[in-house]
């Protein structure tokens, strides 16, 4: 492959593999699904419980009404308890709900195991390949968080 091509491909091929394990996990939920951007702010929340509005929206680089959207959705759905700041009594704090947490955690062990289940299928080579890779991967993903969030 040319090195002008690199790029598209790994964008492609990552994009595509993300793209395939939602659609195999979806198939076998038995919940209601949950778009993309209700799953980022879950994942924001649980990894950060009492989370301001106004910092998740900064944090997912989304307006602030479109979390508030997000987040009376979550509420909805009993998925997110809103309280208010006892520091700030204007200020809205996020905390998952234990249907949250439990559904984040469910999802998390499927995607593993149907990870691990097609790394099985590759071949040692191909699996030490993907092993090597991760740790440019992952210097590629910091790189680009870095220059999101420069700006």
């Amino acid at each position: 492959m040319a090195a002008a091509e690199l790029p598209d491909a790994l964008a492609d091929v990552l994009t595509g593999i993300q793209r395939l394990i939602r659609r195999r996990l979806r198939a076998g939920m038995s919940v209601p699904r949950l778009r993309g951007a209700q799953i980022e702010l879950l994942r924001l929340v649980v990894a950060n419980p009492g989370i301001r509005v106004s910092a998740a929206a900064k944090e997912l680089y989304l307006a602030g009404n479109s979390v508030s959207t997000l987040v009376n959705q979550l509420v909805k759905a009993g998925l997110l308890h809103r309280e208010t700041d006892p520091v700030d009594r204007r200020s809205t704090r996020l905390l998952p709900t234990p249907d949250a947490e439990a559904r984040l955690r469910d999802w998390a062990e499927q995607r593993t195991a149907l990870v691990r289940q097609q790394m099985e299928r590759l071949s040692e080579e191909d699996r030490a390949a993907v092993t090597a890779a991760i740790p440019a991967l992952r210097r590629l993903a910091e790189g680009l968080h870095e220059e999101v969030v420069g700006r």
